[in-house]
């Protein structure tokens, strides 16, 4: 591709402020060659008025539900080679579109992304760096790829992040584009579907996207809506089931039993409130009960220790000693709100047989 026509597409919904950001850092892009900003949103929305300011195309959504549907309009407006789609409360560094079209040269490229990171400085807000370090740990994260780094510069991956990738027009054409209807796993879908039909997918770990991440109470809806979305899609498409999944689904679970057992040993135990958290070796006579007294503490304990060291060996920019030290919280906040949409999922698929319509984490009205 010695001169592929480009085009960037963002979806967006009354954020005309960020989508302003981001078009900003889009205008200043080191990539040289053709390169189309297509916005796609309903009509009347303020984005358009900063869209159009900007030079981008402005698409209507023409009434989509979700993000994939939008994208899916814009994929059949557009004119291109290839395609790349980001959100619309990002900051856009200055190589980031020359980043993911090098390596289209190569033949066996079919899509490319890179990693995403909140704004480690103060563009963030100290909870949103510890949410990022928490995204980005290196072992609690249920597979995610927020921060996922590999070790070459390109790297086989099996899923492209939503607000950081770039894809043959040809390839998305051919699998239809995203799955309609689809929130909150609309790139995991789209993406198993490109490599089921013998496409490749790649990794590059210096395409780093900056994207504000939600504050705590907006984002345990989102990671909930993320458990949900994540099993249903398995229901459609098997070969994206996975065990890491179904572990954190058994989260929520093995709380609420952890704390039962901790009360009954306790009590059973001898221990009475407020003297229930004397849980030293002499307050509870051996046997069943120490063991229910003890066991979820040194549990809760070891969770603590891999949330810790997770975090300080991940990949977030954010990571200091204070957003690690809080990373165990966050942590356990994520996991818990991911769990209830996985225990969600089942109920619906195994237990009132109707899984109906995905959550939707943003107001569409």
């Amino acid at each position: 591709m010695a001169s592929p026509k480009v085009c960037v597409i963002i979806p967006t919904l009354r954020n005309a402020d960020e989508l302003e950001i981001a078009l900003n850092g889009l205008s200043r892009q080191s990539w040289d060659g053709e390169l189309e900003i297509a916005i796609v949103g309903p009509t009347g929305d303020p984005g358009e008025i900063v869209a159009k300011a900007k030079g981008a195309t402005w698409i209507d959504d023409q009434g989509s539900r979700t993000r994939a549907d939008a994208c899916n309009v814009a994929l059949k407006s557009i004119d291109c080679d290839l395609v790349l789609f980001t959100d619309d409360d990002v900051w856009v560094p200055e190589d980031w579109v020359e980043n993911l079209v090098r390596w289209f040269d190569r033949d066996e490229v079919s899509g490319v992304g890179g990693p995403n990171f909140a704004p480690p400085d103060e563009r963030s807000t100290f909870w949103q760096r510890v949410i990022d370090v928490t995204f980005c740990s290196k072992w609690v994260t249920a597979g995610t790829n927020y921060g996922n780094r590999g070790d070459e510069q390109l790297t086989p991956a099996a899923q492209l992040p939503g607000v950081n990738a770039a894809y043959r027009k040809s390839v998305l054409d051919e699998v239809g584009g995203f799955d309609e209807g689809a929130i909150g796993c609309e790139d995991a879908m789209m993406d198993y579907r490109i490599e089921q039909a013998g496409h490749r997918l790649w990794q590059d770990r210096d395409a780093i996207m900056w994207h504000r991440r939600r504050d705590p109470g907006r984002v345990r809806k989102q990671i909930r809506n993320y458990g949900l979305v994540r099993i249903l899609a398995s229901q459609i498409h098997p070969g994206m089931k996975s065990w890491s999944h179904t572990a954190v689904g058994m989260f929520p679970l093995l709380v609420l039993g952890a704390l039962t057992a901790f009360f009954y040993g306790a009590g059973n135990g001898g221990l009475s409130w407020p003297n229930v958290w004397d849980i030293s070796l002499e307050s509870v006579p051996m046997g069943l009960e120490r063991t229910l007294v003890h066991l979820p503490v040194s549990l809760a304990g070891l969770y603590v220790t891999l949330c810790w060291f997770g975090a300080a060996l991940g990949t977030s920019p954010s990571r200091t000693l204070s957003t690690v030290v809080f990373a165990p919280l966050m942590t356990f906040l994520m996991h818990w709100s991911y769990g209830w949409g996985v225990l969600t999922a089942w109920w619906r698929i195994y237990i009132s047989k109707n899984a109906g319509l995905q959550i939707d984490d943003k107001d569409r009205t």
